[in-house]
């Protein structure tokens, strides 16, 4: 789907298909080192059950008892794509805003359901800061990321209350949120929030991009509609099985590690990243989530030559509000971000001749 010139369907994982499958895959999003060896052994329990219709009962309990709330309250689903199809489908609005740049799925699913969109446009100058006043008074859906994918701006969770209002839907996608130490400015939860919809995904912490499955947040009114716009047995019962591991003290527990190394991980990437400053690269900071923007000149051709050296990294212009100079890099381990600045360091060589 192409509007103003944007491939809103266009994602990271086509960055390392079929000839970039070799590559060292610094374009999509989800954790390197993952699923890790239990959870692939807990799913994999669950296979000797599949004769079953999946029952989700004890996983809906478990992810409320995570966030402290009644079963009511939490919507298992296919991943968070299938919850924008969802909130696209099921909800009654007449004038939906996409705060972009941000994950390009929620403003597809809507114009796929025959909405139409308006969209804020974060800027540059401003390091893509969101000011509320910029959302028109009368939208009656709002849709923005918190981590901000591509961004990796964390909007204050008071920032994000001031554009509740009743009659309106408030949906903050949270699906870095677990990547953040100590999930500060999260809202999953609240439930003082009108209008309040939160999104959650356990395919990019645990590396379960393949078992689509993640979760809404939201009052028991607007669950129950999205609830009947679902199919039967929506969730897997090996996604279930790994919904209700996901959120054990044991998984929190080592998600919170995993987050605080992401953070060193990232500030090192940064730091590297810095020493391309007369080349006229860019970093938007602060940096919160698993990855960073930047912007550099000639970007499409460094990208273009980072694949002949071996690495993949996401081409920036499909996101509204960005262009053909922008770059997500994804954040990995010390040892693989030194090699991939090696690698960026010739790249930009070769493209200044």
């Amino acid at each position: 789907m192409h509007t103003d010139g944007h491939d809103l369907r266009h994602h990271g994982d086509a960055e390392v298909r079929d000839d970039g499958s070799a590559l060292v895959d610094l374009a999509v999003n989800v954790r390197a080192d993952t699923p890790p060896d239990w959870l692939r052994e807990h799913v994999a329990a669950s296979l000797t059950g599949l004769a079953a219709y999946p029952d989700g009962r004890e996983a809906r309990a478990a992810v409320a008892a995570r966030h402290g709330l009644p079963a009511e309250r939490v919507l298992l689903t296919a991943g968070a794509a299938e919850a924008f199809v969802l909130l696209a489908r099921a909800l009654k609005v007449r004038r939906p805003v996409v705060v972009h740049p941000q994950f390009t799925e929620p403003e597809a699913a809507l114009r796929d359901a025959g909405h139409t969109v308006d969209r804020v446009l974060l800027r540059e100058e401003h390091r893509f800061r969101l000011d509320p006043s910029a959302v028109p008074e009368d939208a009656d859906l709002v849709v923005v990321g918190n981590p901000t994918n591509p961004t990796s701006v964390l909007h204050p969770a008071a920032t994000l209350r001031q554009l509740a209002r009743p009659g309106r839907t408030l949906v903050v996608d949270e699906a870095f949120m677990d990547a953040v130490p100590g999930e500060r400015e999260a809202l999953a939860g609240r439930t003082d929030v009108p209008g309040l919809v939160v999104l959650r995904s356990l395919t990019k912490t645990w590396g379960l991009a393949g078992l689509r499955i993640g979760y809404v947040l939201a009052a028991p009114e607007t669950i129950a509609e999205l609830e009947r716009a679902q199919p039967l047995w929506p969730v897997s019962t090996p996604a279930l099985a790994a919904a209700e591991a996901c959120v054990s003290p044991r998984a929190l527990a080592e998600a919170a590690h995993a987050a605080h190394r992401i953070a060193a991980d990232r500030a090192h990437l940064v730091a590297g990243l810095a020493e391309f400053a007369s080349d006229g690269l860019r970093v938007v900071e602060p940096a919160e989530g698993p990855f960073v923007l930047v912007r550099l000149p000639r970007a499409a051709a460094v990208r273009h030559h980072l694949r002949g050296l071996g690495f993949a990294v996401r081409r920036g212009d499909t996101f509204p509000g960005l262009d053909e100079g922008w770059l997500r890099l994804a954040v990995r381990d010390r040892g693989t971000v030194n090699r991939f600045l090696q690698a960026l360091d010739q790249a930009l060589a070769i493209t200044s001749r």
